[in-house]
């Protein structure tokens, strides 16, 4: 079993992901070690950097044992520069870690871990955007009810819905990667002064963080930011903000896929351990799942922006499991998404029959404008409300009962309690969405 699917059992939506793999023990601990071998090549010297380099595998490390000694410092760097120190040797273990602190290892592999972990995720944001094109073009005149308050509203079409849910999809990917492209460096020495590396020799300090940054293929940033936590909060709310983006599709396909609506379906439903005929929405329940808890992940990154002093003691130890699980889950959702997309099945039929359930009370706005010029407002709408109540009693359609009244008998009462006729500017508002790209 490898770290990244050691504590996995109760996390189906991510497990065997990318996400989880990116975000793993090993993953972090390599991280970590890529940090500090960035920081050694751009202080150099170049053979100090080639040393260091070769010595950060992962692989050669005991990670259960960096976890357990780095309860006595509180955090898992201080294990790790005594050990890859003495993995480097003699002659250059001296170059190891110099004039850094902890939390500008940690916090820098905590950048690249999340610089990794997107990469995937934004890729299957462009499948399941992708994915969501073709339904949107395929249904663009596919009409089915609107629900608005649990209830029928007027008819939409399936089309529009899918061109709404790509561009949520499209408002994750769009900020996920400006947020990614941002992702910095930490460097800045005990306190953020960067003192120490001007005691070491460096000509430039401010000039030393950039070429850190270089060589670990992360942005420059403005300050040392121990206590400026602009980074962390951009990564919780952009990966927030994509839980529940991808939240909003599978709360609708939940919806739509219920047995006595089913006008939507998993492509591969997951079956019950209990009931052989059921096959579970799974793909939509586990996104959901994740929407529901990224936000209190998200919580507690933004609740770490307040950090005392010049480095602060919990803020920052407060970050590191959160911000992995909101990795993993938004990661798990993001790939779940795209399958969910590919292979989801649209029931045309059942959208159209569901049209009727009111019996042509759903286009009862299109009929009040109708009559209106010919009743007035009030009375048009009396008459439907009249008549929407006889409906029911009844168990008639509206145009049945509207071509009972003598001064309705010459309209085209088919076209205007057609459901699939009042659809709006659907069609246009969707070829529109879909022109983003």
């Amino acid at each position: 079993m490898t770290s990244a699917d050691a504590d996995s059992l109760l996390g189906p939506g991510w497990a065997d992901s990318a996400a989880a793999s990116a975000t793993g023990d090993t993953a972090f601990l390599q991280a970590l070690l890529d940090a500090e071998a960035a920081l050694t090549r751009a202080q150099g010297p170049a053979e100090a950097g080639r040393a260091v380099t070769g010595a950060a595998d992962a692989g050669r490390f005991d990670v259960p044992s960096l976890a357990r000694r780095a309860r006595a410092g509180g955090n898992p760097v201080i294990p790790l520069v005594e050990e890859l120190t003495g993995a480097v040797g003699e002659e250059y273990g001296p170059y190891v870690h110099r004039g850094a602190t902890s939390q500008d290892v940690l916090d820098t592999a905590m950048m690249l871990v999340a610089h990794r972990t997107l990469a995937p995720l934004l890729a299957d944001l462009e499948r399941t955007a992708s994915a969501l094109a073709r339904l949107a073009a395929e249904h663009r005149d596919t009409p089915l009810p609107g629900r608005t308050l649990t209830q029928h509203a007027v008819p939409t079409t399936f089309g529009l819905k899918a061109a709404g849910w790509r561009a949520l999809v499209l408002d994750a990917r769009d900020r996920v990667t400006v947020v990614r492209e941002s992702l910095p460096v930490q460097l800045g020495g005990a306190a953020g002064t960067l003192a120490a590396f001007s005691a070491y020799g460096a000509e430039d300090a401010p000039a030393l963080v950039a070429a850190y940054a270089r060589e670990a293929g992360l942005a420059v940033p403005e300050l040392p930011w121990h206590t400026l936590r602009t980074p962390v909060a951009d990564l919780a709310g952009c990966l927030a903000f994509t839980a529940g983006a991808l939240g909003k599709i599978a709360a609708d396909v939940l919806t739509l896929s219920r047995t006595e609506i089913a006008e939507l379906a998993e492509g591969s439903g997951g079956g019950s351990s209990a009931m052989p005929h059921k096959a579970n929405p799974v793909r939509s329940t586990l996104i959901a799942a994740a929407a529901r808890r990224a936000p209190q992940l998200a919580a507690t990154l933004y609740g770490s922006l307040a950090a005392e002093d010049e480095r602060p003691a919990g803020a920052w130890h407060a970050e590191w499991e959160p911000l992995r699980d909101l990795l993993r889950l938004v990661g798990g959702a993001a790939r779940d998404a795209a399958e969910l997309a590919e292979g989801l099945r649209v029931d045309t039929d059942a959208m159209r029959e569901h049209l009727d359930l009111t019996h042509g009370l759903i286009v009862s706005e299109r009929l009040t404008a109708a009559l209106t010029p010919a009743l007035g407002r009030a009375r048009a709408k009396a008459l439907l409300t009249h008549l929407a109540r006889r409906t029911h009693t009844e168990g008639r359609t509206l145009a049945e009962l509207l071509a009972e009244e003598p001064e309705f008998r010459d309209l085209d009462l088919a076209d205007l309690t057609d459901p699939a006729r009042y659809t709006g500017s659907t069609a246009a508002l969707t070829d529109r969405a879909l022109e983003r790209r």
